[in-house]
């Protein structure tokens, strides 16, 4: 055993339960005092309130065990190991449905072998004077609860103290996976135990109701695409949604859109990570196509006075709104995932949009080809996703034999992956349809283009027509699109 393993290593105490890791200066969970006498270094926890709720059980369990069970997910929340070993009896007793009283419970820790090991006949039978009543026991529970919630970070900050040491290689990987603890530690607070059938169908009933009391309006968030919306509902938590085009066919647009859309008519905060462009440029193409202002003509200084107002007026919206953007370049998934982690915690993010996903580079050595890769981002933004309960936007590319057959896109032409595929909950796959090729060859500053929804693994698919404005850079509602919209030619 190497100096820095064995200085990390766990120390185990004669009742079972486990101490911090060591760090330098510190000998058998101790660490020494000004006077040279050591002093005893514990685990935070709370003997007391862990009689507490045991005493709660003993004395009416039908009525302490449903908020125990709500609120802790194990033993593991008892620090004492005498204590782990009563409330698993406990627990045992419950489900065979007998009743728990110190004298049934005494029988089953010596049938079991664990009398003992549980403190003996005397410590049992004092355990029902542990709790003056039931009524305090969301008191005990709250700090028998913080203790094993410290001792989880205690856990957490040594196993990233031991990685340091250890040298990993592969540093970013570490530090993915130790902020990926923090921040479900954050988040869970506690472990949720196990739910049952009764508890998923009371939440999927209230889910039903809000649906029926919604009057047709999106459940999930909406982008602003009547018929999008329409067809999908909105933008639902946990789902990687991908929208797929040829370059230059306006995915970056679309997403754009969408997001300012979230961001300024909803007020939600979205994040944009732009592999592509910088966040200055896709905040100037915001600003033009929000003003309805042909950017080319902006750069020429060609302002109509009504065009600066609109500009003025757009500038205004958009400062004032949730909208945060990352363009750091190079990108690989891990470093995506550790910024997306951050930009949620400072700013509650509820929408992120990922353009696009053939400029992230994988953070697996295992990847033996760009397919492999693309499966490995594929895989991690979905696991962002479902880790941060927020809807994702990655945009794709198509493959170029799309141009050269005739018809609608499929599925079969995400670029590189199938993978991107059999991940993402939602498709969408940017074309223009024949009717409009010739206005869309010719240059018309307005065409139509269609959005085929190809896949969406909780509703139906479907075609949804939109209309681009060239000038803008802008999608619309194809039926919202009117003369006033399109602009006219400059002089």
């Amino acid at each position: 055993m190497t100096g820095f393993a064995f200085l990390f290593s766990a120390m185990s105490f004669a009742d079972g339960s486990v101490d911090v890791l060591d760090p330098p200066g510190f000998k058998n969970g101790t660490k020494p005092k000004a006077g040279g006498a050591p002093s005893s270094r514990l685990p935070p926890h709370s003997p007391d309130a862990e009689r507490g709720v045991l005493a709660c059980i003993l004395q009416d369990s039908e009525e302490a065990f449903p908020q125990i069970v709500a609120r802790i997910s194990g033993d593991d929340f008892f620090y004492e190991n005498r204590h782990r070993i009563i409330y698993a009896a406990m627990v045992k007793l419950a489900d065979a449905g007998r009743p728990i009283d110190v004298v049934i419970l005494r029988q089953r820790l010596q049938d079991s072998g664990n009398l003992e090991k549980a403190g003996g006949v005397q410590y049992v039978a004092s355990l029902p004077d542990a709790a003056i009543s039931v009524v305090f026991l969301d008191s005990y529970l709250d700090v028998l609860v913080e203790q094993a919630v410290l001792r989880r970070v205690i856990r957490v900050c040594s196993t990233a103290v031991a990685s340091a040491y250890s040298n990993p290689d592969n540093v970013n990987e570490a530090l993915d996976d130790i902020e990926r603890d923090v921040l479900s530690l954050c988040r869970e607070r506690v472990g949720e135990a196990e739910q049952s059938m009764e508890a998923l169908v009371k939440k999927a009933y209230a889910t039903i109701d809000e649906w029926e009391n919604s009057n047709g309006a999106p459940t999930g968030i909406p982008t602003g695409f009547q018929d999008l919306d329409q067809l999908t509902r909105g933008l639902h938590r946990g789902e990687m949604i991908v929208i797929a085009a040829r370059p230059g066919m306006g995915k970056t647009s679309l997403a754009i859109n969408i997001a300012e859309h979230v961001a300024i008519k909803e007020k939600r905060p979205v994040g944009i990570f732009s592999l592509e462009m910088t966040a200055e440029s896709i905040a100037l193409r915001m600003l033009c196509s929000r003003s309805k202002v042909n950017m080319h003509e902006a750069r020429g200084g060609i302002l109509s006075p009504e065009s600066h107002n609109n500009i003025t007026d757009s500038a205004s919206d958009m400062m004032k709104s949730p909208l945060f953007i990352d363009d750091a370049a190079g990108l690989d998934i891990l470093g995506l995932r550790t910024r997306a982690r951050r930009m949620m915690q400072q700013h509650k993010v509820e929408l992120f949009i990922v353009d696009y996903i053939q400029l992230l580079r994988s953070s697996s050595r295992r990847a033996e080809n760009r397919q492999q890769e693309i499966a490995d981002i594929s895989s991690g933004i979905k696991s962002l996703a479902k880790e941060l309960d927020v809807p994702v936007i990655v945009l794709s590319q198509l493959n170029r034999e799309v141009e050269a057959r005739q018809g609608k896109p499929r599925l079969s032409d995400l670029r590189e992956s199938g993978a991107i595929e059999q991940d993402a909950d939602f498709v969408g796959l940017l074309y223009i349809p024949a009717e409009a090729e010739e206005d869309a060859v010719a240059g018309k500053e307005s065409h139509a283009v269609h959005l085929l929804v190809a896949k969406q693994r909780n509703g139906p698919t479907g075609d949804i027509p939109l209309t681009f404005l060239k000038s803008f850079t802008r999608f619309e509602n194809a039926a919202k699109v009117s003369e006033e919209d399109i602009p006219t030619e400059t002089h």
